[in-house]
């Protein structure tokens, strides 16, 4: 391992990420992350092209640095957008449920029969009594199966 090959061609790499668009203190970060792969990879294969190998892998190494950080960001705005834990604000839900009642694919006779269920909190047995209709024919014509 050449040390002072290393040392050499660091200003020159350097040089290579900042004009390629990198802030000086990310490039510096990149530099020394392919400094220590080279140390790592070269004593078993050394490259043919030194400089050209730790531009390339310093390169590589800022946009994976530069990559997570834009996903860090995106998390943590994702995480700010969120609602705070703890109890839901009370909201009054009945006008919804009733639109719901009244869908336009039901029958009338049902659309009542499963307003007066869901919003007037009657029982099948209440509204058959009131259609004059069996319990179970109730249960299973107008009101929908659970």
């Amino acid at each position: 391992m050449d040390e002072a090959l290393l040392r050499g061609l660091t200003p020159s790499v350097l040089t290579v990420l900042v004009r390629r668009g990198a802030d000086f203190a990310a490039a510096e970060d990149a530099v020394q992350d392919a400094l220590v792969e080279a140390l790592r990879v070269w004593p078993a294969d050394p490259p043919r092209d030194a400089k050209g190998w730790l531009v390339t892998v310093a390169w590589r190494k800022f946009l994976d640095a530069a990559r997570a950080d834009t996903a860090r960001r995106r998390r943590e705005d994702r995480v700010e957008e969120e609602p705070a834990p703890g109890p839901a604000p009370a909201a009054d839900d009945t006008l919804q449920l009733y639109f719901l009642c009244a869908h336009p694919s039901l029958t009338p006779s049902s659309a009542v029969a499963l307003t007066l269920r869901a919003v007037g909190g009657l029982t099948t047995r209440q509204i058959a009594q009131a259609y004059l209709v069996p319990e179970a024919t109730m249960a299973w014509g107008y009101l929908p199966r659970p």
